[in-house]
């Protein structure tokens, strides 16, 4: 190309950054930029999994870098994080819209209501970051740190809601999973907002070339060993099974419309009931499992029996499903001698008996109980009027022939660090859901991968029962076994890995995490002090 031409195409790209570089300097412009970038950042998430959408941190970053104050970086955070919250949380819509006459006028503070609320975490990492570093490295790390410890927060204040976190969209990406059990989800969330914040160093006047040089260097040397390692940690073949343990899992995709009504519960039992007979051929059938073979344990999903078992509630009905010398394991509403309702999942035997019963402890604000009941007049989302009990936590339950289970009752599989019982490690994870309340969304897929993380943190394989799907049972590392799909109806025999030693997460928790994001924002301080860009 002649060198005329060269410097005309140079003019014309300044005068369109120049033009553009106006166009965002005001208000209205650069707020809907931010706001779009949140929400394009949800398509990172499954079941997109477009990663590099996840770039749109760096726009934050470099919102809260031109911000005129700290008030207006907490603006930029709150946009950014309203946008991602709604893509990504707006199926929580589809549960209100199952009785819409009772539910419906709920949705607009579903949809946009609750990522008003989660955006406020963004809101203070970002005002909190632009007080600590306004440019320059200092400011990148001031940003990851401090989105990373909000995400942190959100999982814990108030109950927490810890969904969606930015370590999930390495779900598609089995080696950069593995990390996971050194750093847990929030670790491995600074990791990745660490990487897709960097971009904004690019779009610093104050950051020298070797500073971003340095920053992409830190950010593809630290992505990069993290993945090298996981590759390296994942075996080659299969990873060794329990002997002689065969796992039925049943999806009966009964709508949730349909799944209360009177008529049509003895016809829901009955699906499930010829699932899981000994001689039905399942739907899919994992490899290492010989055609033929009788399974020793069957597991349906939450509330599959659609009753209120109570004390005396004969159970010889189901006895059908369990298979000789085994037990079934399903979900139902219990109601205790004191008439308090739980959220159980419950083990029966071959007679009819209950081996035991697994109350859920972390039950979902609004859907299973109401928060300050005494002044909100309102209905949980669940069928009936009544709030659930919580359970006691995290249990290690026992079962002839397995190893010791611990069942995470749907919400509960979504919180790092909060799924075993710390005294006694269980052998496997068990995780009974029922996503039919949001349909054919994004729900479904995003709870997939939360609950594909739990099984890499702690190095135990998870089983996974879902009314409607996502159903699969997963190794120690995460990997697939056998999969149900969303919307299917049948049943997946798979046999049961064994777990792995405790994890280095399983045994510090996040505490590995929270030393880092400390170790980050003293060096983003430090970085400051001495002016490092």
């Amino acid at each position: 190309m002649p060198p005329s031409r060269v410097s005309q195409d140079r003019t014309a790209l300044a005068v369109t950054d120049s033009r553009l570089a106006a166009i965002l300097a005001r208000p209205w412009p650069r707020a809907f930029a931010v706001l779009l970038a949140g929400a394009l950042s949800a398509a990172a998430l499954p079941p997109v999994g477009a990663i590099p959408a996840l770039f749109g941190v760096a726009v934050l970053a470099w919102a809260v870098r031109v911000a005129p104050t700290a008030r207006g970086a907490a603006l930029a955070g709150w946009l950014w994080g309203f946008g991602y919250h709604v893509a990504g949380l707006y199926w929580i819509a589809n549960a209100l819209l199952v009785d819409g006459a009772r539910h419906g006028w709920l949705v607009p503070f579903a949809v946009a209501g609750l990522p008003a609320v989660f955006a406020l975490y963004a809101a203070a990492a970002a005002w909190a970051a632009r007080r600590l570093a306004r440019t320059g490295v200092a400011a990148w790390l001031a940003l990851a740190g401090c989105l990373a410890a909000a995400e942190w927060l959100r999982g814990h204040l108030f109950t927490g809601f810890p969904w969606n976190l930015p370590a999930y969209v390495w779900d598609p990406v089995p080696a950069l999973l593995q990390p996971a059990a050194l750093l847990g989800a929030y670790g491995l969330s600074l990791v990745t907002l660490l990487a897709a914040a960097a971009p904004a160093l690019w779009l610093d006047p104050a950051t020298g070339r070797r500073g971003r040089l340095a920053a992409a260097a830190a950010c593809l040397l630290l992505l990069g060993g993290l993945g090298v390692w996981g590759w390296a940690r994942i075996p080659a073949g299969p990873a060794p099974a329990v002997d002689g343990v065969v796992l039925r899992v049943v999806q009966g995709n009964v709508p949730q419309r349909d799944k209360w009504n009177p008529t049509l519960k003895p016809r829901h039992v009955l699906r499930y009931l010829s699932l899981s007979a000994a001689g039905a051929a399942p739907t899919v059938r994992a490899a290492g499992v010989a055609p033929g073979t009788a399974p020793t344990l069957v597991v349906w999903p939450e509330t599959a029996v659609a009753y209120l078992i109570g004390p005396e509630t004969p159970l010889t009905g189901l006895a059908g499903a369990v298979p000789a010398g085994g037990s079934l394991l399903f979900g139902a509403a219990r109601e205790d001698a004191e008439g308090r309702v739980y959220n159980s999942v419950l083990a029966l035997a071959a007679d009819g008996t209950l081996r035991w019963a697994y109350d859920k402890a972390h039950l979902v604000p609004f859907g299973e109980y109401v928060p300050l009941r005494t002044v909100l007049p309102l209905d949980p989302i669940v069928q009936g009027s009544r709030d659930f009990t919580p359970g006691s936590g995290p249990a290690t339950l026992d079962l002839p022939g397995l190893p010791p289970v611990s069942p995470l009752v749907c919400y509960e599989a979504i919180f790092p660090g909060a799924v075993a019982n710390p005294a006694r490690r269980p052998g496997w994870l068990l995780n009974p859901t029922n996503d039919a309340w949001y349909g054919r969304s994004s729900g479904p897929y995003q709870h997939l991968a939360i609950t594909r993380m739990r099984a890499v943190e702690e190095g135990l394989p998870v089983v996974r029962a879902a009314n409607t799907g996502v159903s699969f049972v997963a190794d120690p590392y995460g990997r697939t076994l056998a999969r149900l799909g969303l919307g299917e109806t049948g049943s997946l025999d798979a046999p049961l890995s064994r777990a792995l030693p405790p994890t280095v997460y399983s045994r510090i928790g996040d505490l590995g995490f929270l030393l880092l994001v400390g170790i980050l924002l003293a060096a983003t301080r430090i970085g400051r002090i001495r002016g490092v860009e």
